[in-house]
């Protein structure tokens, strides 16, 4: 169980991730904050028009410091320079955005990316009970859409807040100086702003978490129908799907339109709020112009500074309610980094450059959880080199008895040996790299058939990649190809018929030249020449090398030295190699006898 993410705790995590780029964030906030003078300078040269050069009043004390005496004598003078400022200060505040907007789009996709590549690196060496359990879309969806929360928040969320608040600071103190009273009334709304940021965060950071669930669940459809779209096609289903896609995504709109509603909601209040106090202002100002109290020149100058005041207020009050969306994302990202592994590799494990074969089994039980047991009490031992063929009913436990050689899961109990040694001591990159595997669907990759060969060994070197294709019956189907070894195979393979897949399976395996070859039901989806082909290619294989062979058809064990039939579970029969040798002796003499029985044709 994991424990609740806090506000505090998901901004350190936060900032643990970006802390690589902290000088490029450091800078980011110093061009942000430039932008507090370029907005303090905004409404000057209008306040400079109206009040010295159409009235008679002195320039503003700084500038009185700053600029030449014969300058100030003269009202055109003073003009001009009120126009130069104002058009000065576009172009910079302009030329800052550029060059905040270029950093930005660097830091936060380099931060995101860093961070995607953190998250599909963990999720690889999750076991398949989580991406059986959660899906494979859902850590998708987490990767490539709940990532990014971590640019918003740092980049998008934080700096503009820092900013703001800078900018709030500096306006109360501006407009104080001009007028203390006027300060104070403007900036009395602000613990009502506060409360409501408060408020609607909690009730967003809450909607926002089932939206980008509902959001997830229906973009799985989508996955999910495509990756099965020779089956729906097949049934005809195309608007039952749809009509499922469409029932989940509505879900998914209405959790958006009540999102909407709600920051909608703070935004008439943060308006109403602001409204009310340029009103107060206002007000009390005309009566202070009115008393003399007060020119009409700073007047404006305190309105004009008051909508930039309000500015960062209602800008801290939006993005606080706006971060939570962040916010529930990076919750979700972080889940996901957080999901412990259940095949735990230890910290320093055995090296293993290349096992001899023996394989144990001592008591081996496991289950997926306490109440779903499926494997019980199993024990066998294979010497170096031996063929094991494992038969049993669908749902025996055949697959989930190879998936524990290979540490795709753990023992609940019991221990596995590998040459004596227990397979949770060795490095699980050592270990794997000691197996071949071929499954009864293959699954190759969209890219071209030599590379599919050569995801066995990423160094193998083009004659390699032939020498195993040959050796797999693969070379010549592969040569009639338009492009040969470079042709593309299309999304899983579909450009390939099952044998020829199962052919380049073959040959990806030739390649690797591991100790230890398994076999998951190689041939239960081909026609019997096809058949023919794969059997003698792993007849070869096979040679010299430790083998688990799955199948359902026990002709397909005839080359084993030895036969392990699951039920429910647990072993209900092992025939050693020297009784298989005596099945198969009597198999062939009762075969010969059938055949001198029947007449001739």
């Amino acid at each position: 169980m994991q424990k609740p993410y806090t506000n505090r705790i998901l901004y350190k995590r936060v900032f643990q991730e970006a802390w690589s780029f902290r000088w490029h964030l450091v800078v980011l906030l110093l061009l942000s904050l430039l932008s507090t003078p370029f907005t303090l300078l905004t409404p000057l040269p209008l306040t400079i028009i109206v009040d010295t050069v159409l009235g008679a009043r002195p320039l503003p004390g700084f500038l009185q410091a700053i600029l030449p005496a014969s300058l100030q004598r003269s009202n055109e003078a003073i003009l001009f320079f009120a126009i130069f400022l104002s058009i000065a200060v576009v172009v910079l505040g302009k030329l800052r955005g550029l060059v905040t907007s270029v950093l930005q789009t660097y830091v936060g996709e380099k931060l995101v990316l860093n961070f995607r590549g953190r998250l599909f690196n963990h999720a690889q060496r999750l076991s398949l009970a989580y991406h059986d359990a959660k899906g494979t879309y859902e850590t998708n969806y987490r990767v490539q859409h709940d990532a990014p929360a971590l640019q918003w928040i740092a980049i998008d969320g934080v700096i503009p807040f820092i900013t703001s608040a800078v900018t709030l600071i500096g306006m109360v103190y501006v407009t104080a100086l001009i007028h203390l009273q006027l300060a104070l009334i403007a900036i009395a709304i602000s613990p009502l702003l506060y409360w409501l940021s408060r408020l609607y965060g909690q009730r967003l950071r809450k909607q926002w978490r089932g939206a980008k669930k509902l959001e997830s669940a229906a973009f799985s459809v989508v996955q999910e129908v495509l990756t099965a779209v020779r089956v729906v096609k097949a049934f005809g289903q195309e608007e039952r799907e749809q009509a499922r896609f469409i029932r989940q995504a509505r879900e998914s709109l209405r959790a958006k339109i009540r999102l909407t509603f709600v920051e909608g909601g703070l935004g008439v209040f943060v308006a109403l709020t602001t409204a009310v106090g340029t009103a107060a202002v206002l007000y009390f100002g005309v009566r202070l112009v009115q008393n003399g109290e007060l020119s009409l020149g700073n007047l404006l100058l305190v309105l004009g500074y008051l909508s930039q005041l309000y500015k960062p207020l209602e800008s801290m009050s939006k993005r606080v309610a706006s971060l939570q969306g962040s916010l529930a994302g990076a919750e979700r990202a972080f889940a996901l980094l957080d999901e412990p592994p259940d095949v735990i590799e230890k910290q320093h494990g055995t090296p293993l450059h290349r096992a001899g074969g023996a394989v144990t089994f001592d008591n081996v039980s496991f289950g997926y959880d306490a109440t779903s047991q499926i494997l019980h009490n199993i024990s066998f031992q294979l010497s170096p080199g031996t063929r094991l063929g494992i038969a049993g009913t669908t749902g025996a436990g055949k697959t989930t008895l190879v998936s524990l050689l290979t540490r795709f899961y753990d023992p609940t109990d019991g221990r596995i040996l590998l040459d004596g040694v227990d397979l949770r001591e060795y490095k699980l990159r050592d270990l794997r790299s000691q197996f071949a595997i071929v499954l009864q669907e293959p699954m190759l990759f969209s890219t071209s058939i030599a590379e599919n060969i050569s995801y066995a060994r990423s160094d193998a070197s083009y004659n390699d990649i032939i020498a195993a294709a040959q050796a797999a019956n693969a070379h010549d189907f592969i040569m009639k190809m338009p492009q040969g070894y470079d042709t593309k195979v299309g999304e899983r393979g579909m450009r390939l018929s099952g044998g020829e897949r199962q052919r380049i399976s073959l040959a990806r395996a030739f390649l690797k030249d591991a100790p230890i070859l398994i076999l998951d039901e190689p041939t239960s989806s081909v026609d019997v020449k096809t058949e023919a082909a794969i059997m003698e290619a792993m007849e070869r294989l096979m040679h010299g090398r430790t083998t688990l062979m799955i199948a359902h058809r026990l002709s397909t064990l005839e080359h084993c030295d030895a036969r392990l039939v699951l039920e429910h579970g647990r072993v209900v029969k092992m025939t050693t190699a020297e009784e298989a040798g005596e099945q198969r002796c009597r198999e062939s003499r009762g075969a010969s006898a059938v055949r001198s029985f029947l007449p001739p044709l």
